[in-house]
């Protein structure tokens, strides 16, 4: 989902649905302290006091291993104005484990457990909180135990966990009956993540992972209002309703987006979109080969017309 869900589809999806938090795009912390231009290019949000336009929070998410660096990057995304940090033990990505990053340090909970550990203690004063989220384990589940143990002793406030170890990737089922057993563990809020596309999966996920608190991802591209859904406030958005929100989207336009930006976002969005409606082929083969935004916009106009 990298870079699909960037500050335009968080200012869209924000503002159409009742979201409580928006975690952002990772910022990458290797060995040194990250440049400001760079957290405000992946969470311009932090020009806004870590808002979006509708009101809605967005955490600066950090990714590294080093718990020093981790802690003074998360200093520096406080004093920017993020609404509390959140660390990525979870990103599957095979450049980013192979430089010891998200997935990768769910084999080693003594170091996640340190940076956890640090970078609270870095933030002891500020009152922003921590949240950290993590996936059921590497190559299997067995290391799951001390896992939890690592982050009951580092105290973040707020856990997220995505009900997949890496190797599973993203492939269907999500295993959310651990998350069960891992909120008995723990005091803080467990959010539940993983495999949620529709009411159904809201529903099933709440019982088996025995929590109220579920994050969404993919599902949240591919049905664009399923926050609302979930709440119960609306349907699920109609095919129509979905062109008109891409219409919207892409005259959110302030002039700054580079050519070709929308024509590559959207086929990344058209992923996630094909998989509710059948009615998204024929849009992406519309518009596989253009790339400017007014070409793109007369082809949304006209699919707006046929989808009445």
């Amino acid at each position: 989902m990298e870079g699909v869900i960037d500050h335009l589809m968080r200012e869209l999806l924000t503002e159409i649905n009742r979201y409580d938090l928006c975690i952002a795009e990772f910022v990458r912390v290797v060995d040194r302290k990250v440049p400001e231009h760079s957290f405000y290019k992946i969470v311009p949000e932090l020009h806004n006091a870590g808002l979006t336009k509708s009101g809605c929070p967005v955490r600066v998410q950090l990714l590294g291993q080093d718990p020093d660096w981790m802690a003074e990057n998360a200093l520096i995304a406080h004093r920017l104005g993020s609404p509390g940090i959140d660390l990525n033990f979870g990103c599957p990505a095979k450049t980013v484990n192979k430089s010891r990053g998200g997935a990768s340090l769910l084999k080693d909970p003594e170091l996640m457990y340190q940076v956890i550990s640090r970078v609270k203690g870095a933030l002891e004063g500020t009152g922003q909180p921590l949240s950290a989220k993590i996936r059921l384990g590497f190559d299997d589940t067995s290391l799951l135990d001390e896992i939890i143990d690592a982050v009951k002793a580092a105290e973040p406030e707020m856990l997220t966990v995505h009900a997949r170890t890496k190797r599973q990737g993203y492939k269907p089922p999500a295993y959310w009956e651990f998350i069960k057993e891992i909120r008995r563990k723990l005091s803080i809020p467990v959010v539940a993540n993983g495999e949620i596309w529709t009411t159904e999966d809201i529903e099933t996920c709440m019982a088996r992972a025995n929590t109220d608190l579920i994050m969404l991802g993919r599902g949240a591209l591919a049905t664009p209002n399923l926050a609302n859904v979930a709440l119960g406030i609306e349907q699920a958005i109609t095919w129509h309703q979905t062109c008109e929100l891409i219409k919207r989207w892409i005259l959110m336009d302030t002039g700054n987006q580079k050519p070709f930006y929308y024509s590559s976002r959207l086929k990344q969005w058209y992923r996630y979109l094909k998989l509710q409606f059948n009615e998204a082929d024929a849009l992406f083969s519309d518009i596989k080969t253009l790339q400017e935004k007014d070409d793109i916009l007369s082809v949304i106009e006209a699919h707006l017309t046929t989808a009445l």
